[in-house]
């Protein structure tokens, strides 16, 4: 309990002191998630809209497929994304190995079969016959498709809330195409293993203290959001 009291306090001196180092690495952290969660919704929700509405040979193991990458272990998804980056491999002559925007490649990977999921399922429950009444009062196929997403919009924001989740929180792929390198690629669960592994159990608690906190906001925000335009 005593360890646990000195992280609070020192999580505590940290933001009531505006420590530069950890604003850097919470600002860092919050772009990297931000933009990874960013692109995996441009992705995974006109994917998983995709899904939802049309039947085509192989749809099912994609569907299974999606499912699946919703438990993709982190550290395989920064194995992979490693070997394509590295500078002998195919996209190597980018240098992007061990930059923030490795980190943002490897954690879209991971949120995307996320917000694919979640959207497919979001879109499977409305009822079908929407859709043939507002093809059947004149709506395009693209007003359909809006009309869709919005009646949609409380899974989709779920769908963000959980891919936005499973990528602030991940530590493998963002160590291993990050490099953990201060000032550029350290983010807070990187910064939390290193200074475990140092032994600065303390700093580690106030770390992850605040890591807790920016996940919070985030998810409280969308929460806000969800709630207010269900109209509860």
């Amino acid at each position: 309990m005593e360890l646990i009291w000195q992280g609070l306090v020192k999580a505590l001196e940290m933001l009531v002191s505006l420590d530069p180092e950890i604003f850097e690495v919470t600002w860092l952290t919050l772009r990297v998630s931000g933009m990874a969660t960013l692109i995996s919704v441009l992705i995974g929700v006109p994917l998983g809209t995709l899904l939802a509405l049309t039947r085509f040979p192989g749809r099912n193991f994609l569907v299974s497929l999606s499912n699946f990458g919703m438990g993709l272990p982190p550290v395989v998804v920064g194995l992979w994304v490693s070997i394509f980056l590295w500078r002998s491999g195919p996209f190597g002559a980018l240098r992007l190995i061990y930059t923030p925007v490795a980190i943002v490649i490897a954690q879209a990977v991971i949120a995307s079969p996320i917000v694919i999921s979640f959207t497919l399922a979001a879109i499977q429950q409305i009822n079908p016959r929407i859709r043939l009444q507002l093809l059947a009062l004149g709506a395009s196929r693209l007003q359909m498709l809006w009309s869709l997403v919005k009646e949609a919009r409380m899974g989709l924001l779920a769908a963000v809330m959980a891919g936005f989740g499973g990528v602030v929180s991940e530590v493998g792929a963002s160590m291993m195409v990050g490099g953990n390198i201060k000032g550029e690629t350290r983010v807070l669960t990187t910064a939390t293993v290193m200074e475990v592994n140092k032994g600065n159990f303390d700093v580690a608690i106030a770390i992850s203290v605040i890591l807790l906190l920016l996940a919070y906001s985030v998810t409280a925000a969308l929460t806000a959001l969800q709630q207010r335009r269900s109209g509860q």
